[in-house]
């Protein structure tokens, strides 16, 4: 699976959760046996890096596009890939009612052309992009 590795959080809508963070990343591993993906979602708060474990599964005829992630083996949250590069640069993630959206990155850092690209990407697929904020690199 392409998509597995780390991501770096370029800017997001973000949660409560997410607040004070900065070098947000996501690490994805695939378990084929288990037919999952291991999550660990990861930012440096105050200076002290936090983290969080989940597992993901796709969404059964999405093509991998849409998962199911779930925390704490309770909390489920839609995560639908709607933009992707072709070289797996870069990354467009929502929910399904566009209230929550990342743009990730292969690298920590994006130039602002491409980024203002992708912002009007999100805007064309329906998100409020006055609500995205750049995640502090750290």
């Amino acid at each position: 699976m392409k998509y597995c590795g780390t991501w770096y959080e370029i800017a997001s809508i973000p949660s409560k959760q997410q607040r004070g963070c900065a070098s947000t990343k996501a690490e994805y591993t695939l378990d084929a046996a288990k037919g999952m993906v291991l999550v660990r979602n990861s930012c440096k708060r105050n200076g002290r890096e936090k983290s969080i474990r989940a597992t993901a599964v796709p969404v059964e005829g999405s093509g991998n596009a849409k998962l199911i992630v779930t925390f704490f083996r309770w909390i489920k949250a839609d995560y639908w890939v709607i933009g992707l590069a072709d070289d797996y640069s870069w990354v467009l993630v929502s929910n399904p009612s566009r209230t929550r959206c990342w743009v990730l990155s292969r690298t920590p850092y994006m130039d602002d052309a491409t980024y203002a690209e992708l912002l009007e990407q999100l805007r064309l697929k329906g998100i409020d992009t006055a609500q995205m904020l750049k995640t502090a690199p750290g």
